[in-house]
């Protein structure tokens, strides 16, 4: 009996360890799956959007206006620019809120001011996603 429970138990942390989901962004070129799931996220918080993005997000910056939104890329400034002056279009990831957003990029801290932290993902995830759009190649 000792030997059935035991074998049921490896078995079943077996399982449960390899059928954990991937996630749906496993590289920046992958970013418009996204826009096609869109319906998966809309109207829910942005913490579950971001969950299916495995890639760093190197870069963001918010815009307050109306409707508020979240600029996400996954090169910093010094790769975006050489990408911008050779004719590339880096990818860039907009996410849209519902919610009026409060970013105040003059009182983020001095040279880490376009990281997206976990504080940030702690301050932000909340809010409600209304739109996914997806800009440029690679």
């Amino acid at each position: 009996m000792k030997n059935t429970i035991k074998t049921f138990a490896i078995l079943f942390l077996l399982l449960s360890y390899g059928c954990k989901a991937q996630q749906m962004v496993q590289a920046p070129n992958e970013a418009h799956k996204l826009k096609e799931n869109e319906q998966q996220f809309l109207n829910k918080p942005l913490k579950n959007l971001l969950k299916e993005i495995k890639p760093e997000i190197k870069n963001v910056s918010g815009n307050i206006d109306t409707p508020s939104y979240f600029v996400y890329r996954f090169v910093d400034n010094e790769e975006f620019s050489k990408g911008i002056s050779i004719g590339k279009k880096p990818l860039i990831l907009c996410v849209y809120v519902k919610e009026p957003l409060d970013w105040k990029f003059d009182e983020r801290p001095k040279g880490t001011a376009y990281q997206w932290t976990k504080a940030d993902v702690a301050k932000y995830g909340n809010l409600t996603v209304i739109r996914i759009r997806v800009i440029g190649k690679d």
